[in-house]
């Protein structure tokens, strides 16, 4: 609503000064730049109707849509001309009356010249928003895709990492290490709360994420005590970098 009213007012603005700066070329009285400011002001009234029939046409088909528009344009155009003969015969000329009725409509073609550049300009905008509209709706699908492709891998990791971590404590409670399967649930429990407080979607600190690696491992360590060593070397300012969550 406020970008059409911006524009459509804008637009007629600019008509009047251009129209003005134009009646340099002729010797007129100063009532003339009031005769500018009617005609701009009943171009701007009589064009508000056209956004709402040009909204209506567009849910037509194209060649009713077509009609539609080339009518409304020359009606405006011819309604609009009357009001500027009208104007000019009544100021400028102090009740000057024509010969014949049809003069009321001379100068017809130049009104619908600026009805159907308003028209141009109207069609343009609505369909480069329309444009950019579908644009977004594609890289929001794209994006939901994304997401759900991701949430999807982080939902096939738990259960896989879950049911072999299990199997590893039940392994050590057979042969009674219940120590090292006490540590394991422990650190278990650690990871996975890990997994499930950290969005998929959002990206975290390669800090976080090696951390999050670090509660792997340890689960692993676990399960092959000494067999197991891991060093990790990391600049300070790579930690700070941003990473998917999990991609360790």
């Amino acid at each position: 609503e406020r970008l059409f009213w911006t524009l459509h007012s804008a637009g007629w603005a600019g008509f009047a000064i251009i129209y003005y700066i134009g009646s340099f070329l002729h010797d007129v009285r100063p009532i003339w730049v009031f005769i500018i400011m009617l005609n701009a002001y009943a171009g701007w009234l009589l064009t508000i109707p056209l956004r709402y029939i040009y909204r209506w046409a567009r849910k037509q088909s194209p060649l009713n849509m077509i009609i539609i528009v080339i009518v409304s344009c020359y009606v405006i155009a011819l309604l609009w001309a009357v009001v500027k003969n009208i104007n000019y015969w009544e100021i400028y000329k102090h009740g000057y009356r024509p010969d014949e009725w049809y003069m009321y409509f001379t100068n017809t073609i130049n009104s619908l010249i600026m009805v159907g550049c308003w028209s141009g300009v109207y069609f343009g905008i609505k369909n480069f928003q329309m444009l950019q509209k579908e644009k977004q709706n594609a890289l929001k699908a794209s994006t939901m895709a994304h997401q759900a492709h991701i949430k999807m891998l982080r939902y096939q990791l738990n259960p896989h990492f879950l049911f072999n971590t299990l199997n590893a404590i039940s392994t050590l409670i057979l042969v009674k290490e219940n120590k090292d399967a006490n540590l394991m649930v422990s650190k278990l429990s650690d990871f996975l709360r890990y997994t499930l407080n950290t969005d998929p979607i959002k990206k975290v600190p390669l800090e976080q994420e090696i951390h999050a690696l670090m509660l792997y491992l340890e689960i692993e360590k676990v399960r092959f005590d000494e067999r197991l060593q891991v060093n990790v070397d990391v600049s300070e300012q790579a930690k700070e970098a941003l990473v998917p969550s999990l991609i360790l």
